[in-house]
């Protein structure tokens, strides 16, 4: 693997913050449902793979249609392309639906559990398998729209460079990194998620972040 721009070392501390902030540390552990949320990131369907063959779930359900950041990429839909990907990881075809609705996490969500809905399948577990750093929102989001399941969370086990190095933009990591924390709050006070405390260290983080620059994933609220 090609290695790219380094983190700059004056925004280290502050990223590596952000960064183990949106880490929820949950152990895998069985449930009735895997579900691999659409991204630009296919390690997420890599993961979920791997998790599969751990014996995680027996079944997989991945979520996502496209966003500006992900249609030159995944031509056929984010979803679409997770299951393929996955297949030739050697996950069975027929262990695996497709949902290719979902513009946001929240959708990721309800249209999943309907879809599951419709082949008779309630699930009371489920492992959600994201970016990194859409853990928390990703948490907090289910424990809002779909209360009654217990949910975990789990990424590729990437440490925070070799992560970058895999995405190859050291920018784009960091404007989601703060993108992903400002929606911890925001989208409580929309109501599509639980509230989530945030630790001082973070908040100053986010906001000399912000002060830097890298403010391209922001929602104006």
């Amino acid at each position: 693997m090609t290695t790219g721009p380094a983190i700059p070392p004056p925004l280290r501390t502050d990223v590596e913050t952000l960064w183990d902030y949106h880490n929820m540390r949950h152990q895998p552990r069985p449930v009735d449902v895997g579900i691999g949320l659409g991204s630009h990131d296919l390690g997420v369907a890599t993961h979920t793979a791997d998790l599969y063959h751990q014996g995680m779930f027996p079944l997989i359900v991945f979520s996502g249609a496209n966003a500006p950041t992900t249609i030159e990429r995944f031509l056929r839909g984010e979803a679409v392309h997770y299951r393929e990907h996955a297949i030739g990881l050697g996950v069975p075809a027929e262990a695996i639906m497709v949902e290719t609705r979902a513009t946001n996490t929240s959708e990721n969500l309800t249209h999943s559990r309907n879809l599951l809905a419709t082949v008779g399948i309630t699930p009371t577990s489920t492992l959600l398998i994201a970016r990194p750093y859409q853990q928390r929102r990703a948490y907090a989001t289910c424990r809002k729209v779909w209360p009654d399941v217990d949910v975990l969370c789990s990424s590729l086990p990437l440490d925070l460079d070799a992560y970058v190095d895999s995405i190859g933009d050291v920018n784009r990591v960091i404007n989601m990194l703060v993108g992903d924390t400002q929606r911890i709050t925001l989208y409580a006070h929309q109501g599509f998620a639980i509230e989530q405390h945030i630790p001082d260290p973070v908040i100053k983080a986010y906001d000399r972040l912000v002060d830097a620059g890298y403010t391209r994933r922001l929602i104006n609220a």
